[in-house]
C-alpha cells in the first residue's frame, strides 16, 4: 500500500467517516430526536462529498449529495428519523463504501436506495426490498431476453471454510441451461503463500436460458452478501433491458466480450484510529507492516541488550557496566514505546457489532438491546485484528441460539426485548472479553446427546459441566434442528476455539437455565515483549510472566510427603493449591534445600508454583512453538536469555486451571 497516494488517503478517512455515520445512525435510532447525532451524521455525509469530489471520486459525490439533500429534510425537523428511514440509510452507507472500495467497477443499485429515502423522508410506505445480488422483476418488468448469459463470480474468502463446494455450484447453475465453464486462474498466488482454505480461484460460466437472473439468485442465496457476482448479455439486448439493469445488485461488465474485471475486496482489518479529542494533536498514517518491524528490530535489541548485561555483571570493568545500564535504560523505554504504539482500544472492534446485531434483529424478528462496555481496553494489535472473527460467531449464536423469541421471553416472565452485552477487562496479565446473553442458557442433556450420537463421548463418560459446555467447540458439532444461513453446521465455535488456541487463550463458558449464557475469552494483553520472572526447576529455567505473579514465599518444611506433587498453602488465610513443577515436568535432578513458591493467578484462581530458585526478573521475547509443540499445554512459548539458551515460557493459564481442577476433585472427594 503506497500511502502517499491521495486516492488511498481518501478510502483511508472516507472508511472512518462512514465508521462515524453508521455509529451515528445506530444511535439515532435509539435516540430519534437527538439533534446532535443528526448533525454529526450530515457533517460525515458533507465531508465525504467535499472530498470525493476533490479526489475524483464522482459518482461517490454525486451519489451523496442527492443522500444529504433527502437527509436534509431530517435535520430542519421536516421528518422524523424513523426506524425505516435508519434501515435505507445504512443501506446508502453501505453503497457508498462500495463505490469508494470499486471507482472502476459499476455499482448499481444506488437508485432504488436514493428513491427509497426520498419515499421515506417524505412519509410514503416503502415495500421493503429484500436483500438480493438479484432483483426480482415483475411481470410489467418483462422484457426480450437475451439467450446468452456470462456468469463471472469469486466465492467469499471463508466460503470453504463454512463447507461450500464449488462444483456442487456449478452443477445447480447446469440446471439452469446448457453452460460453458472457464476456471479463472489469474488471482492464484505463488506457492509459498497460498492458503489452501481461501479459494483463489474464480469461474465464469457462459449460460444459454431465458433471464436467469433469479435461479442464480436462489444457487447464491447464502453467499451472495459477501462474494463478487456479475452477470452480463453477451448478445446485445434491447434498451430497455440494459436499463433495468440499474435496478439490479449484479453489477454489468464494461464489455459485453470480456469477463468483468473485479478487483480483489481488500481484506477487513482493524483501522487504528488517532485519537481526535485533543485539537492540537496530530498523527500519522504508517502502514501496520513497519510496526510489525520495529516489533521484531525492538525484540531483537532486547535480546542484545540482554547479553551485554550478563557480560557486563561477569566483568569488572565499571565503564562497560555504565553503558550496559545506559543500553537497558533506553532499550526499556523503547519497548514500552513501541508496545504502546501497537495497543489499540478494543471499541475500534466493538463498534463494527452494532450494526451485525441490528442486522440480525431485523431478519429473526428478536428486538435486541445491544450493550458494550470496556471499549476503552487496550490489547495488541495484531490480538485485535484475529479477534473479529470469533466474536462474529459468538454474537450470532447469542443472538440465535441463545436469545429466545418474543414470544417465548413473555411466556418465562421476561422482557420482550433480550440483551446481549460485549464486554472487556483487565484481569492480571491477561484481558477478559465476554458475550453474554439473557436467553434460555445451554441444554446440558440436549449437548450430551447431541455428543453421544457423534461418538465425542460415550453414554458411560462422566463429565463434569464445564467439561460438557467445552463440547460445543469441537468440530462439526451443533444442536441446531437445522441448518440455516446464520448456523447449524457446527462451524462457528470449532473457529473461535482454533482462534484463541492460536492466540494463546482460553474460553470459559458459564451459564444457567432460564437465565442466559457468558463466553469469557481470556487472552494476553501482548503476543510480543513481557516482562518475565526468571526461575531453575532443577536444571532448566523457565519464565513466568511477571504480570500474573501475585507474590513469592518459601515452601515450609516437611510437607514433602504430603498428596505426592499437590497440595495446599495457607497465605493469610485462604487456602491456595500448589504445583510442584519437579514433578509436573519430570525433572528427577536432586532438588533445593529451600524451595520457593511463586503464586500466579489468572482470572479468579490462584495456584503456587514450586520451583527450586528464582533468578530475577527479565525482559522477555516471545517467540512462538512450533506445531510439533502445540499439544504441550504447559507452555506458551519460548524466549532466548543472554547466554543465547532458550527457556520456555509457562502457560500460567493452564497451570492455574491444573491446580483449580485439583481443588474441584479434592472437594468433590470430600462430599462424596
Amino acid at each position: 500500500m503506497n500511502i502517499s497516494d491521495p486516492t488511498e488517503t481518501f478510502r483511508q478517512e472516507a472508511r472512518e467517516l462512514l465508521d462515524l455515520l453508521e455509529a451515528g445512525l445506530l444511535d439515532l435510532e435509539q435516540d430519534p430526536g437527538n439533534g446532535d447525532l443528526i448533525n454529526s451524521a450530515f457533517r460525515a455525509l458533507h465531508t465525504i462529498k467535499g472530498s470525493g469530489a476533490m479526489f475524483g471520486f464522482t459518482a461517490v459525490a454525486e451519489f451523496v449529495h442527492e443522500f444529504e439533500t433527502a437527509f436534509d429534510r431530517v435535520r430542519k425537523g421536516q421528518s422524523e428519523a424513523t426506524k425505516a428511514l435508519i434501515g435505507v440509510a445504512l443501506d446508502a452507507k453501505d453503497h457508498i463504501h462500495r463505490l469508494i472500495e470499486n471507482p472502476d467497477r459499476r455499482i448499481t443499485g444506488g437508485d432504488v436506495i436514493l428513491s427509497q429515502l426520498r419515499q421515506v423522508v417524505e412519509g410514503t410506505p416503502v415495500e421493503p426490498v429484500a436483500p438480493s445480488p438479484v432483483a426480482e422483476r415483475t411481470p410489467a418488468q418483462k422484457v426480450d431476453t437475451t439467450r446468452l448469459w456470462r456468469l463471472t463470480f469469486f466465492l467469499p474468502s471463508d466460503a470453504l471454510v463454512y463447507g461450500t463446494n464449488p462444483l456442487l455450484l456449478l452443477d445447480e447453475l447446469a440446471q439452469i441451461g446448457p453452460i460453458t465453464v472457464t476456471a479463472l486462474t489469474d488471482r492464484i498466488p505463488d506457492l509459498d503463500i497460498l492458503d489452501p482454505e481461501v479459494p483463489q480461484i474464480g469461474w465464469q460460466v457462459d449460460i444459454e436460458a431465458d433471464d436467469p437472473t433469479s435461479a442464480i439468485d436462489d444457487v447464491f442465496l447464502f453467499l451472495r452478501d459477501s462474494m463478487e457476482l456479475s452477470l452480463v448479455p453477451l448478445e446485445r439486448a434491447p434498451a430497455a433491458a440494459i436499463d433495468l439493469e440499474e435496478h439490479t445488485q449484479l453489477a454489468a461488465a464494461p464489455r459485453a466480450q470480456e469477463p468483468a474485471a473485479v478487483p480483489v475486496p481488500p481484506r477487513a482489518k482493524a483501522q487504528e484510529k488517532a485519537e481526535t479529542d485533543k485539537p492540537a494533536a496530530s498523527s500519522l498514517r504508517v502502514p501496520a507492516e513497519r510496526l510489525d518491524e520495529l516489533m521484531d528490530r525492538v525484540g531483537e535489541l532486547v535480546i542484545a541488550q540482554a547479553r551485554l548485561s550478563q557480560i557486563a555483571a561477569l566483568s569488572s570493568d565499571t565503564a562497560l557496566k555504565t553503558i550496559a545500564e545506559e543500553l537497558e535504560r533506553l532499550s526499556s523505554g523503547l519497548r514500552d514505546t513501541t508496545m504502546g504504539i501497537r495497543m489499540v482500544p478494543i471499541g475500534s472492534l466493538f463498534g463494527r457489532f452494532r450494526r451485525l446485531v441490528h442486522d440480525l434483529s431485523g431478519e429473526l424478528g428478536k428486538p435486541i438491546d445491544f450493550i458494550t462496555t470496556g471499549e476503552e481496553t487496550e490489547l495488541d494489535k495484531t490480538m485485535i485484528e484475529r479477534l473479529a472473527d470469533p466474536l462474529v460467531h459468538l454474537i450470532r449464536n447469542s443472538v440465535d441460539h441463545g436469545l429466545e423469541t418474543a414470544e417465548r421471553r413473555a411466556a418465562a416472565g421476561k422482557p420482550a426485548k433480550g440483551q446481549v452485552r460485549l464486554s472487556a477487562v483487565y484481569s492480571g496479565a491477561e484481558v477478559a472479553i465476554s458475550v453474554s446473553d439473557d436467553g434460555a442458557g445451554l441444554d446440558a442433556a440436549r449437548i450430551r446427546a447431541k455428543a453421544e450420537e457423534n461418538r465425542l463421548i460415550t453414554p458411560e463418560t462422566k463429565l463434569t459441566d464445564g467439561e460438557l459446555h467445552q463440547l460445543i467447540f469441537a468440530p462439526g458439532f451443533s444442536t441446531a434442528k437445522e441448518v440455516t444461513s446464520l448456523s447449524g453446521r457446527g462451524v462457528g465455535m470449532d473457529v473461535v476455539k482454533r482462534t484463541i488456541d492460536g492466540l494463546r487463550g482460553t474460553i470459559e463458558v458459564s451459564t444457567r437455565p432460564g437465565e442466559g449464557t457468558t463466553m469469557t475469552l481470556r487472552l494476553p494483553l501482548t503476543l510480543a515483549i513481557i516482562d518475565g520472572m526468571l526461575v531453575r526447576v532443577g536444571t532448566g529455567r523457565y519464565t513466568i510472566p511477571l504480570a500474573a505473579v501475585e507474590e513469592c514465599v518459601e515452601l515450609p518444611e516437611g510437607l514433602e510427603g504430603q498428596a505426592k506433587g499437590r497440595n495446599f498453602l495457607d497465605i493469610r488465610g485462604s487456602l491456595v493449591p500448589y504445583l510442584r513443577l519437579r514433578e509436573v515436568f519430570g525433572i528427577t535432578a536432586p532438588r533445593e534445600l529451600h524451595q520457593k513458591v511463586v503464586i500466579v493467578s489468572s482470572g479468579e484462581g490462584r495456584v503456587g508454583l514450586v520451583v527450586d530458585q528464582i533468578i530475577g526478573n527479565n525482559q522477555t521475547v516471545i517467540k512462538q512453538l512450533s506445531k510439533l509443540h502445540s499439544d504441550i499445554k504447559s507452555f506458551s512459548g519460548a524466549t532466548i536469555l543472554g547466554d543465547g539458551s532458550v527457556a520456555l515460557i509457562l502457560d500460567t493459564a493452564h497451570l492455574v486451571a491444573s491446580g483449580q481442577s485439583y481443588v474441584d476433585r479434592n472437594l468433590n472427594g470430600r462430599a462424596a
